[in-house]
């Protein structure tokens, strides 16, 4: 797509021929031209082995997207347990709403997920969650399980209702679809403005057994912590019990998802599953989340969920830098927290990134403004391992053609110590564009 400055320029010097291209045409409509891949893109999808217990199939049901898959179907063995962390927002989804019913009421069990792209199915009412009803009762009957343990995601415009029919009348064909190994077009599927799709895999092993964890996600714009319009559901052949399972999602989405941002916005629809199938070689009985035997596998669920969490910021809307914002010297860790969203959430010191311009002035400006406790005098920043600032003002050796050069990478390093205690916390973000405008300003087209 042409900038918007042209744009404006094209329709002025050829109103008529400018009028006709602008019709409203129907979403998703072929004539919409392809986002290209975002310069920050993993150079290849890795390549996710089969996990025991789990088939996948995918669909185009036309519901918003022409000529893409826009549908995922996963299928797990009986006796999967079933983990959740969703979205803070007070206007969830109705697929949010089923997921978190589901899992107070069906004790963590799961037969299947769908998730449809292109409709978030938010904020449509009464109407809203009879739809996610409808859906997850045709997914339970074309896979022959109970309603009961169907999970859903949906993820797209919000206020707009769900076509039931669309995703109903797809599922028998998908159901007898199933595979073990379309991971890469599961991840494509559940995509709305993302250049690429997401997947990360890790190996691990319990008391000796060889277990295997696969995610897939998809995000791009409305990110920041707490999640935001980003799915993400992961998968593994161990056998760990619902309750166990819990903590550890609990305990792997604060430190990996809950942890980056792209644009300061959470969204209705927010999800983070995870599955476990139990379907490895036979391990001994896990009864609690700081079990020994654990220990590797939450570092490996970790590394899998920041992998997955990093590519969404790597795909930000209009994002030509990754940016890893690091604060020490806090009063505590939520403090530090606090203080690293505060700059990494700053149109000024993402629009600065944008540009490549190496002004500190404006990291100064987001600590400030963050409501935490800094030490002015005692303070140390740091862009790309140079320090820019220190003692209460600009560093007596710095020079800022180093920094500006620096700046023109694609990968950004941001170091804030704040001097008052031993708080750390590391965020990681994306640059701001107009780019980011243009998505967003043609969204609904």
């Amino acid at each position: 797509m042409a900038p918007l400055a042209d744009r404006k320029r094209a329709k002025s010097a050829a109103p008529k021929k400018k009028a006709k291209t602008t019709q409203p045409r129907s979403r998703g409509s072929a004539r919409k031209p392809k986002m290209p891949v975002s310069p920050l893109a993993p150079k290849n999808a890795p390549e996710l082995p089969a996990i025991a217990g789990v088939t996948l199939a995918t669909a185009q049901s036309g519901t918003r997207y022409k000529g893409r898959d826009d549908l995922m179907l996963a299928v797990m063995e009986t006796g999967t347990s079933a983990a959740g962390v969703f979205t803070t927002s007070k206007a969830p989804s109705a697929a949010v709403e089923w997921c978190q019913s589901r899992l107070q009421e069906g004790r963590g069990n799961a037969r299947a997920l769908l998730v449809n792209a292109g409709n978030a199915n938010a904020f449509t009412g009464k109407a809203g969650f009879e739809a996610a009803t409808a859906i997850a009762s045709a997914a339970a009957s074309a896979v022959s399980c109970r309603r009961g343990d169907v999970f859903i995601g949906s993820t797209g415009v919000i206020g707009e209702p769900l076509n039931v029919d669309k995703i109903a009348d797809k599922l028998p064909d998908m159901a007898q679809a199933l595979a073990p190994d379309c991971w890469l077009q599961a991840a494509r599927a559940i995509c709305t403005t993302d250049t690429f799709p997401k997947l990360a895999t890790a190996t691990t092993e319990i008391d000796g057994v060889p277990v295997t964890i696969n995610g897939i996600a998809k995000g791009s714009g409305m990110i920041a912590p707490d999640m935001a319009t980003m799915l993400a559901y992961i998968f593994t052949d161990a056998a760990i019990p619902s309750e166990v399972l819990q903590t550890l999602l609990m305990l792997t989405v604060h430190d990996s998802f809950n942890m980056i941002t792209v644009d300061g916005d959470t969204s209705t629809s927010d999800t983070v599953m995870l599955f476990a199938t139990g379907k490895c070689a036979a391990h001994r009985s896990i009864n609690r989340p700081g079990d020994p035997r654990l220990r590797d596998f939450r570092e490996k669920l970790a590394e899998v969920a920041t992998d997955l969490a990093q590519q969404i910021v790597r795909d930000g809307e209009g994002a030509t830098k990754f940016v890893t914002i690091t604060v020490t010297g806090a009063a505590n860790a939520r403090a530090a927290r606090k203080i690293a969203n505060s700059i990494a959430n700053s149109p000024l010191v993402k629009t600065a990134i944008a540009g490549e311009d190496p002004n500190w002035g404006r990291i100064i400006m987001a600590v400030g403004k963050a409501g935490e406790a800094a030490d002015r005098d005692a303070m140390r920043i740091e862009i790309g391992g140079v320090t820019v600032a220190r003692d209460g003002m600009v560093d007596p050796d710095y020079k800022e053609a180093t920094v500006a050069k620096y700046m023109k990478n694609q990968e950004i390093g941001i170091s804030v110590d704040v001097g008052v205690g031993r708080g750390e916390a590391t965020v990681w973000t994306c640059d701001l564009t107009h780019r980011y405008i243009e998505i967003n300003a043609d969204y609904r087209s």
